[in-house]
């Protein structure tokens, strides 16, 4: 794991706090160093103080001191000390002189006094003091009630100080401020602030904008401040402030409202809206509101001076009305004093809204455009005259033609402004100008998000080396942001860390690397990042090769040799403990990684233990230099030939060990006369110079063997034999050539953890004759090159877990052998894979279905999976009472829902399930108690679909299936009958299956309708439902289809209804009329419903004949019914004598239709009752009041339009309520109705009445 980042230390042990003062006074802060010696430097806005008459810095030990005399509204800024690498900021606040207490006059409203805003660091709008406002009116509000309720203690989220609505006048300064508590926030909280819905302001920030931040570590609250300086009217609009802090959020809007200047004016808005009434009375009479629209100025006056106070601003509230949204008309009212709305929009309404069209654009610039970085943008804007040159500003500088950037376009009436590649400095206010008018717009650049190329590699680097984590992004000149462990790096004044900038690559250089800056370090862009991680070790110094012990002769040499890994490391000699010192003899040299001491002429004296101690490490290398001293012994001239060693024969002691690519030199001393001839043999092959690595060289007493750089053939057993006249010797002499392993074989992972993994290989097949001391392990990112050493002390077992890694990043390993002589060539890496977790237990595990020899189990997908796909899940059961858990598949199920089968009725099981991803199985998820395998009693039940609860109508021919679900358990009995008799398989088909049954009839007949009983028990228990199906057909024709009556240039036809109706309603016929000459049809009513009709417009002196077919909910029938005879048309000339018949009586006797309605009225409105009657002839109608006939009652007004009779009673009072009775009367007979009328008394609202003075 990462270590913790290092909590900073602050070098203050004092820091100065934020004051407040007066003008013209003087103020102190003090800081305490934790180091006397600390240089301390003191900044007013970023800029070093220097001590002045004005700003006075003192420094005693570790206090230290600034002195600010004389203050003004100017010294109002931030302030800040720096000592070391530690800033600590604080401001400075000067509050203006009080003033003079301002008395109000006794006639007029209180208005509070309103003091713009000159500084930065004032808050908007100072609240009146009692010393502010003397005398006030005695309807005047209180000044707890005028100012806005403190809704500080009512806070919910995060917010301890919410930021308030403010006014500002144009060129003044406001502030809005917002405090979050951090004392429950797990990490600093974050502040956005917004105008609008979307606009973020901190990509605002400059002349007119400036966000702050403080911190108090006492009362550990934030403060957010967002200072508008110099407003603008473009200013004003809705923000909103969003702060958050993990997962917590919360957020508060705010409204800012920019006026023009302010003008002193005392007008009373709430006198605008009195009615103008000739009879006294207040709610009577014209809405008069042109005291609103007139200007005016009030000065309140005293006896002793006169004093002209700021009211609210001129402002035209019929404007605001027309232009706000109906939502807001409330807040309008409420803000301006409005109390009479409902009259003010009526008045509103009758306005006409005339648009100030421009004369000289005939269509202006949007709004806003907005464009992505490195795109081109259109602007277009059609003007009146096609002549008229126009000019195009930028933030009020007039655009130049030059290169390529601008394109102006002049198409008849049309401008276009073109910007090609724009970047953030394009991101501006833009106007058009013809004129004396004017058009702007603004264009917000979008920055595309910046993207990682080229990520970070992990990297392993040695104490004190110099560190460069470099990634590639995809724009030049890009922010990045650099962090270690979570915590961002920044630039310090020790300069421990560099970042720099080439084209698209991003640099993180770190000079002399120490075990502290060992971690994770993250690079972070707007549209991405890269994580790599770093690696510190300590220097180790490893022996590649170490001194052997030596036996030489005099005046031989001796060579003591050793190989260390760093070539920069010195040593020291020494023999016997006493330091070696070079002298004509004695030579000591230092190349590379080797080191030597040579001996030349090897004296008695000389012999001793020779020791090799390399500087700034705690160990030595030692051997022993052993002289030989040479006995001359007289020996006869026929002396046998004789091999002087000390190391013959085939034992381990005897053995001479080489390590490969090192000389082997075997020096043998030989005495004989004759001088003996000497022959070398291995495995019974003489050896000679052949080879250029092998050399022999006889002298007077020696016989050198030598092989240049050992190879592991050359191990054996060497033979060496001399020979002269007197005889021979023989001695064997054992050579054993030791190299470096080879590398570990079939290197594989076992598992992988979260950022872990177990890794295991096989031991080298060699292992250099030597024994294997234990292992090292690299392993690095697959896409990576670069590989990290995972332990530089020898590992002993075949078995790592690695750690540190990173989940999700693929990863590969490789392994190296190390024994006495040195490390092995890297194995094979493995395959790749990815460290991940096993996911988390699956929830929600459940029985669904059980019986006796099964169970249904169904659960959830785990909370969290990783970012490893789900292979799927193991399904375990076990016996209560063991503990032996027994796989229900084969293999793992990707389904939630799972039926295990071939269970034993009876026993008691307790489940699990477990999912499986590429690091192995979760925490298992475990029922809550063992089930019993056995089928559970279910009562029988037919859940009947909607759509079968009504008659199901099929056509003939079509094919009828019916799926009807139930439950019940065991499986029920399911019985089918038709019309109350069984049905038989030949009529229809059944399928049934535990949970549904299927009604299936493949060719439906007329046969088949008729109702269906379905049946389903289970032991005596039965539920039961019945479906109606209702099959139909084409219907027959009709029938006798006759012509009743030929008159002018119609024919009256009749028919009767066909005998066979399809088995549903006829719906209608359809009539044909046809030409006797060309027998060509025509309808002539389609979808007619009686069994007569006439049809008109027939041609005069044609015959006809006719057809009728009938309609059903199929179709129309396939034979028609043809008229027997046919009509001919007469020809003008020919009279119709019309058939005579008795009138009818259409006489009918009053009767009310509609009746009257009780009804409940308010005293002071007109009220109606209405009611609706019928009768032939036209009934005579009279009202009664209380049973008092009212019909020549003044204050009642009747009223009848063709049948509905109303009655008006106009402004009715208390003494109007009672029962009134409608009474109809003809010569058929008469009808009554009446109704109660209940009448309420008017409820008058009083106003508060304004005393004037």
């Amino acid at each position: 794991m990462p270590e913790p980042a290092k909590k900073a230390v602050s070098a203050f042990s004092k820091k100065p706090k934020t004051q407040e003062a007066e003008e013209g006074s003087s103020v102190v802060f003090e800081a305490e160093t934790e180091k006397p010696d600390a240089k301390v430097k003191w900044q007013c806005n970023s800029k070093d103080i220097t001590s002045s008459d004005k700003c006075v810095i003192k420094a005693d030990g570790n206090k230290h001191s600034l002195t600010i005399t004389a203050l003004t509204k100017e010294d109002t800024n931030a302030y800040a000390v720096i000592a070391g690498g530690s800033k600590v900021k604080f401001e400075l606040k000067v509050i203006p002189m009080p003033e003079a207490p301002v008395e109000a006059p006794a006639n007029g409203p209180t208005e509070p006094i309103v003091v713009p805003e000159q500084t930065p660091a004032e808050p908007p709008v100072e609240a009146p003091t009692e010393d502010h406002i003397s005398a006030p009116a005695p309807d005047a509000p209180s000044a707890e009630e005028a100012q806005p309720p403190d809704t500080r203690q009512d806070l919910t989220g995060i917010f301890s100080e919410k930021p308030q609505s403010g006014d500002v006048t144009v060129g003044e300064n406001i502030t809005f401020v917002a405090k979050v508590n951090a004392e429950s926030l797990l990490k600093k909280p974050t502040i956005k602030w917004i105008k609008g819905k979307w606009m973020d302001l901190a990509s605002k920030s400059g002349k007119h904008l400036q966000l702050k931040e403080t911190y108090d570590r006492n009362t550990k609250v934030y403060t957010f401040e967002m200072q508008v300086i110099a407003a603008k009217p473009n200013f004003a609009g809705a923000y909103r402030c969003e702060v958050t802090s993990r997962d917590k959020f919360d957020s508060c809007n705010f409204d800012l409202a920019v006026h023009e200047a302010r003008a002193a004016e005392g007008l009373d808005i709430r006198a605008a809206f009195r009615r103008t009434s000739t009879d006294g009375k207040e709610d009577s009479g014209e809405l008069d509101f042109s005291t609103l629209l007139k200007k005016s100025s009030s000065f309140l006056k005293s006896s002793n001076r006169a004093v002209q106070v700021s009211s609210e601003p001129d402002v035209d509230v019929w404007d605001i009305l027309s232009r706000a949204p109906s939502s807001e008309f409330e807040k309008i009212a409420f803000q301006h004093g409005i109390t009479d709305l409902r009259g003010m929009l009526k008045r509103l309404k009758k306005m006409k809204k005339e648009e100030k069209k421009s004369e000289a654009f005939l269509k202006k610039l949007d709004p806003a455009y907005q464009v992505s970085k490195g795109q081109k943008i259109k602007m277009a804007i059609e003007v009146a005259n096609p002549d008229v040159e126009v000019k195009w500003l930028k933030n009020g500088q007039e655009i130049q033609p030059t290169g390529s950037k601008y394109i102006f376009e002049s198409v008849g009436n049309m401008r276009y402004l073109t910007i090609n590649h724009c970047s953030l400095a394009d991101d501006a206010a833009y106007c058009c100008v013809v004129g004396e008018e004017k058009c702007t717009t603004e264009l917000f650049v979008k920055e595309p998000p910046v993207l990682i190329v080229k990520n970070l590699e992990d990297q392993m680097v040695m104490k004190g080396e110099r560190v460069e984590l470099e990634c590639e992004v995809s724009e030049e000149g890009a922010n990045v942001k650099w962090e270690k462990d979570g915590v961002e790096l920044t630039r310090d004044e020790s300069f421990k860390y560099r970042f720099k900038k080439d084209g698209c690559k991003h640099v993180l250089i770190i000079n002399e690397a120490t075990k502290e800056d060992c971690g994770h370090y993250k690079v972070k862009t707007n549209g991405g990042e890269s994580m790599a991680e770093l690696l510190v070790q300590e220097k180790e110094l490893e022996v590649y090769q170490s001194i052997a012990d030596l036996s030489v002769k005099a005046k031989d040499e001796a060579v003591f040799k050793c190989e260390v890994s760093d070539e920069n490391v010195r040593g020291t000699w020494y023999k016997n403990g006493v330091e070696v010192k070079p002298d004509a003899r004695i030579n000591i040299t230092h190349i590379g990684r080797i080191h030597k001491l040579t001996i030349d002429e090897v004296k008695p004296e000389d012999e001793g233990d020779y020791t090799f101690v390399p500087d700034g490490h705690a160990f030595n290398l030692s051997a022993k230099l052993n002289f030989l001293e040479v006995k001359i012994d007289y020996v006869p001239r026929q002396d046998p030939p004789k091999i002087h060693l000390d190391c013959m024969g085939r034992t381990a002691e005897s053995t001479i060990v080489v390590v490969a690519g090192n000389k082997l030199r075997l020096d043998v001393p030989i005495t004989g006369d004759p001088a003996p001839t000497v022959v070398w043999t291995k495995a019974e092959k003489v050896v000679t110079d052949g080879d250029g690595r092998v050399h022999v060289e006889t002298t007077k007493g020696h016989c050198i063997f030598t092989i240049e750089g050992a190879e592991r053939q050359d191990e054996g057993i060497y033979s060496v034999v001399v020979r002269n006249p007197a005889g021979e010797d023989t001695a064997d002499i054992n050579v054993k050539v030791v190299d470096v392993p080879d590398p570990p074989q079939a290197v594989k992972i076992l598992s992988v953890g979260e950022d872990s993994c177990v890794v295991q290989w096989d031991p080298p097949l060699f292992d250099g004759g030597k024994p294997i001391i234990g292992y090292v392990l690299e392993r690095k990112k697959t896409k990576s090159y670069r590989w990290m050493r995972l332990n530089f002390d020898p590992y002993p077992e075949t078995t790592f877990e690695a750690k540190r890694m990173i989940e999700g990043v693929p990863y590969e390993m490789r392994v190296y052998a190390v024994n006495g002589i040195g490390m092995s060539r890297n194995s094979p890496a493995s395959q790749p894979f990815v460290p991940v977790a096993p996911t988390s237990e699956p929830i929600g595990l459940c029985v669904e279905d059980i019986s006796d020899t099964s169970i249904s189990l169904k659960w959830r997908p785990p909370e969290r999976i990783g970012s490893s796909e789900l292979e799927g899940y193991g399904v375990e059961y076990c016996k209560e009472g063991t503990d032996e858990w027994i796989p229900a598949i084969q293999g793992l199920t990707d389904r939630t829902v799972m039926v295990v089968r071939g269970l034993t009725t009876g026993d008691k099981l307790q489940f699990r399930v477990r999912a499986y991803n590429m690091a192995g199985p979760s925490a298992p998820t475990t029922l809550a108690q063992p089930v019993t395998i056995r089928e559970i009693m279910q009562r029988p039940k037919i859940w009947l679909p909607r759509n079968l609860r009504q008659t199901l109508i099929k056509k003939v021919g079509d094919t009828v299936n019916i799926m009807i679900p139930f439950q019940g358990k065991p499986r029920p009995k399911v019985t089918w009958s038709k019309d109350g008799e069984p049905l038989s398989s030949s009529f229809a088909s059944v399928r049934n299956s535990e949970v549904d049954t299927i009604l299936f009839i493949r060719k439906t007949e007329r046969k088949h309708s008729g109702k269906y009983d379905l049946q389903v028990e289970i032991e005596n228990v039965e539920d039961t439902a019945s479906i109606m199906l209702q099959i139909v057909d084409l219907p027959g024709p009709p029938e006798g289809l006759k012509i009743v009556d030929v008159w002018g240039f119609n024919v009256a036809l009749e028919w009767k209804p066909p005998k066979d109706n399809g088995n549903c309603e006829i719906s209608g016929y359809c009539i044909q009329k046809a030409d006797k000459k060309t027998m060509e049809w025509y309808t002539v009513y389609d979808q007619y419903r009686r069994t007569n009709c006439v049809a008109s417009d027939l041609i005069m002196g044609n015959e006809y004949v006719f057809r009728a077919f009938a309609i059903n909910l199929v179709g129309l029938s396939l034979d028609p019914c043809d008229t027997k005879d046919s009509a001919y048309i007469q020809k003008t000339g020919m009279a119709y004598k019309p058939p005579s018949h008795k009138d009818h009586d259409f006489s009918e006797a009053p009767k009310f239709t509609h009746p009257l309605v009780s009804r409940s009225v308010i005293a002071g409105y007109n009220a109606t009752l209405s009611c609706s009657v019928r009768g032939i002839p036209k009934p005579k109608v009279t009202w009664y009041k209380n049973k008092m006939d009212i019909s020549n009652e003044a204050k009642y007004r009747m009223l009848s339009k063709q049948g509905v009779l109303t009655l008006e009673i106009r402004k009715p009072c208390l003494f109007d309520g009672g029962v009134y009775m409608c009474k109809a009367v003809n010569d058929s007979g008469e009808d009554i109705v009446e109704c109660k009328l209940e009448v309420r008394p008017q409820i008058v609202k009083e106003e508060k009445k304004e005393d004037k003075k």
